[in-house]
């Protein structure tokens, strides 16, 4: 696929979102808005830019997870601090269709750029909010990152080795479904407003966001009381689900219907078990998983990572390698599927891109630029705006009096 794919057909074109965004969880949602099209102008502090430009390993002076977390991105710099920056704002918002934001909650309303005064002047916006805890609530007012969440949301409880500490996911998983939801929920919203006409206001909280994922723990709290516990790689109701010991490292195995168990057995000469009967069924073998479990290492121990994957790929059995990420950043399937992409950026130049997983028949998500360089897009947003002499050069060039503002996740 071209890197330019989807640049005058993509889902969202003719959308425009102005983005507040800092960290993870706003920029990673406008960028999902950004791939289905939107024009995505990112609103950044000029003193200095958004915090995560500051955020190494740095390429000819630029953040290289900064130029992948805000591709196909616009960048303007704006105090918000000042009243020309909020009056530049508020002129913005009166012909955008979409704002996200994901600064301390209360922080855009002390600047005059809540929801009630920008829809005053453009009633059909959509206006969505991301933090660590939600808009109201008795923890609304505190701060919240990514690991706060993933604790108070119960994923590091269990997350991890039941003899080990809790841990939390290896990446910021809060932070990023997160922001999966705040574009899920701009794009229903947009789509209500072709009916409607009318705009809205979206609160999504890392917190609830961590819960929503406890599907398997809230059935068993809801039907037993059970509280779930740490199962390291092992799936907490069904087995053999999990990683498991090779010759030479690890494997994943998911024999857990009873055609994947039967043939999983037989690939790897384990046909005995089929015979015991504590391993008859399901809950059986969920009810027996450490002696299962013992039992299948003390074979897969004999056979390297690559036989156990070539046998029960050949048997059609649920089986995959744990790659590090070097191997999936050169994965010959995500290659041959042409997942990643470079993006271009006037220092850095091809910037390599991880591809968007949406993909769409018809029109595909847009594969453009890497992130901006900070204020790449004044002159031209300023002047479109109709700031023109003086005025303009005022608010296109940088200042160095502009006040951060406050910030969460």
């Amino acid at each position: 696929m071209s890197e330019t794919a989807g640049l005058n057909r993509a889902p969202l074109n003719g959308v425009t979102v102005l983005e507040v965004g800092v960290f993870m969880a706003g920029p990673f949602a406008t960028m999902q808005l950004a791939d289905l099209g939107a024009r995505v102008i990112k609103i950044e502090n000029p003193d200095g830019g958004e915090q995560t430009r500051e955020t190494g390993p740095m390429i000819d002076g630029e953040s290289s997870p900064f130029a992948r977390l805000n591709r196909n991105k616009e960048s303007i710099t704006l105090n918000l601090k000042s009243a020309e920056g909020i009056a530049a704002f508020k002129r913005l918002a009166a012909e955008a269709d979409v704002v996200v934001e994901n600064l301390r909650p209360g922080a855009m309303r002390r600047l005059g750029l809540s929801y009630e005064e920008l829809s005053a002047d453009n009633p059909g916006l959509i206006y969505a909010s991301a933090s660590g805890w939600g808009q109201d609530g008795p923890l609304s007012h505190l701060p919240g990152l990514d690991i706060m969440a993933q604790a108070r949301s119960g994923l590091m409880s269990i997350t991890g080795y039941p003899d080990m500490p809790p841990a939390k996911t290896g990446v910021p998983i809060c932070d990023l479904t997160t922001a999966l939801y705040v574009s899920l929920a701009v794009t229903s919203a947009l789509y209500e407003r072709s009916s409607s006409g009318e705009g809205q206001y979206i609160d999504v909280s890392l917190m609830e966001s961590g819960v929503s994922f406890a599907v398997w723990e809230a059935g068993a709290y809801f039907a037993e009381g059970t509280i779930g516990t740490r199962h390291g790689s092992a799936h907490q109701n069904q087995a053999p689900y999990q990683a498991v010991v090779s010759k030479d490292g690890y494997v994943t195995i998911g024999a857990n219907t009873p055609r994947n168990w039967t043939a999983f057995c037989q690939a790897l000469g384990l046909t005995e078990m089929l015979d015991d009967p504590r391993y008859a069924g399901t809950y059986n073998r969920l009810q027996n998983r450490i002696p299962l479990i013992e039992t299948i290492e003390r074979r897969t121990a004999e056979l390297t990572t690559d036989e156990i994957v070539n046998l029960l790929n050949e048997a059609g059995v649920p089986v995959a390698p744990i790659s590090d990420f070097g191997q999936v950043f050169t994965d010959e399937h995500l290659q041959a599927r042409e997942f990643f992409w470079d993006g271009d950026h006037p220092t850095m130049g091809k910037v390599r891109q991880l591809g968007s997983p949406m993909r769409f028949s018809r029109t595909p998500a847009v594969r453009r630029s890497a992130g901006p360089p900070l204020g790449s897009s004044n002159r031209e947003v300023f002047a479109s705006l109709g700031y023109e002499g003086a005025e303009l050069d005022a608010l296109a060039g940088k200042t160095s009096d502009a006040g951060k503002v406050e910030v969460t996740s």
